[in-house]
């Protein structure tokens, strides 16, 4: 994969400063000082959030991928999202998700999707909004640290319920190959919340079970949740 030069990024996302949208040059005297910042937190959000997606023809990640490494979560709390995406899936993905990760353990804390749904509903004075969050990039390349708008959206919705960290489910998708029965597998992120850090993001994979059967929502719940803890 060919690494992504941060300083490089930066200068040509600072030298955009000088710019106008038709490329004519302009002085940084021109603009105020708010504006300059404003162009700068700018590029800093976006050199974050390409900072590891930069693959250059690299394909985007399928079953199996796993990168980084989830860290010792005993005494957290942990945010579980609601699955943003659910393809072909039957069943009700968030609840088996929640079953499954409490049945793994309890040596940390979850708060679960349902229970951010309550506390958001709690609090109309705070714009936190658990779906349609944009998640797609970790379907797309490899992300290091999400950025805004996602990062604002994740730390709302965790400093309403004193998260450590947020488990994200990007997606619950059906897939299947040829001559076998189908599987279900989950893309899922662990951010952490201070700093927006991806510590893991995986695609993991359940077991093939004939189409509607149960089991295969559960069997790559189970495999998430050994993955995890």
């Amino acid at each position: 994969m060919r690494r992504f030069n941060t300083l490089s990024a930066l200068s040509i996302f600072q030298g955009c400063i000088g710019c106008d949208a038709r490329g004519k040059r302009f002085e940084l005297s021109d603009m105020t000082s708010k504006g300059v910042l404003a162009a700068q937190a700018r590029a800093a959000i976006l050199v974050a959030l390409v900072l590891c997606a930069c693959g250059g023809g690299t394909p985007p990640p399928g079953p199996g991928t796993s990168v980084g490494s989830p860290p010792d979560l005993r005494g957290t709390r942990v945010l579980v999202s609601p699955t943003q995406q659910v393809l072909g899936v039957s069943g009700d993905p968030d609840a088996e998700l929640a079953f499954g990760l409490l049945d793994r353990t309890r040596a940390l804390t979850w708060v679960l999707a349902y229970e951010l749904d309550e506390v958001v509903a709690r609090s109309p004075g705070i714009s936190a909004s658990p779906r349609g969050l944009p998640v797609r990039q970790f379907l797309q390349a490899e992300v290091c640290r999400s950025g805004d708008p996602l990062y604002g959206e994740l730390r709302r919705m965790a400093a309403l319920v004193d998260a450590d960290a947020v488990l994200s489910p990007v997606q619950a998708a059906l897939s299947s190959n040829v001559d076998e029965d189908p599987r279900v597998n989950w893309s899922v992120a662990l951010i952490e919340v201070s700093t927006g850090r991806v510590h893991w993001f995986g695609i993991v994979e359940g077991g093939a079970f004939p189409a509607g059967d149960p089991r295969a929502l559960a069997s790559s719940v189970d495999g998430l949740a050994r993955t995890l803890l």
